[in-house]
């Protein structure tokens, strides 16, 4: 653009036309111009690229009605916040069914701990619109697995499995609230 620019300049001064006050100001007031829809069509794009990642990551927050993959029933809301951290957690806020029920499968600081209230996503990064990196704990049986989550139709998607690749492993549907 710059080349553009001088080039201009170069033909300007060679038709005589900057010898002209008046000339003179045009040419400058034409660059300031060119320079000003550079600048606000670059901001305009970071704008559009911030909005679009801070949309990307928020789509996966607020509450999810879990559903059981081998009964199809409603099991509990979840509720997925992002921490001071910027990793990403899920905590029972509420229970379909028994609302007292106890973590007797659960190991270390969540045994014997309520199911309402429970953290069971924890960790999680977010990675190319998908969160993942972090584990879930499955109240049933008390185990960690590795997780990941994505949307898919609206709805979210999470894997928990074994291995980290997520090859053996199952996934549950969430429904958003």
């Amino acid at each position: 653009m710059f080349y553009l620019v001088s080039s201009k300049f170069f033909l300007y001064l060679c038709n005589g036309y900057l010898r002209n006050p008046k000339y003179f100001i045009y040419y400058f007031i034409y660059i300031k111009t060119i320079k000003k829809m550079k600048m606000r069509s670059l901001l305009l794009f970071f704008a559009c690229i911030f909005a679009t990642s801070a949309s990307a990551q928020s789509a996966f927050l607020g509450e999810w009605i879990t559903i059981d993959d081998e009964t199809g029933k409603q099991k509990s809301v979840v509720k997925i916040y992002q921490a001071d951290n910027g990793l990403y957690y899920g905590q029972i806020v509420h229970l379909f069914g028994n609302s007292k029920s106890l973590c007797v499968e659960c190991s270390g600081e969540d045994y014997n701990q309520p199911i309402l209230g429970l953290t069971i996503v924890r960790d999680m990064q977010s990675k190319n619109g998908e969160l993942r990196g972090g584990k879930v704990l499955d109240p049933n049986n008390g185990k960690f697995y590795y997780g990941k989550m994505y949307l898919k139709d609206g709805k979210l998607i999470l894997r928990g499995s074994l291995d980290k690749a997520g090859l053996l492993g199952r996934s549950q549907t969430w429904i958003r609230k």
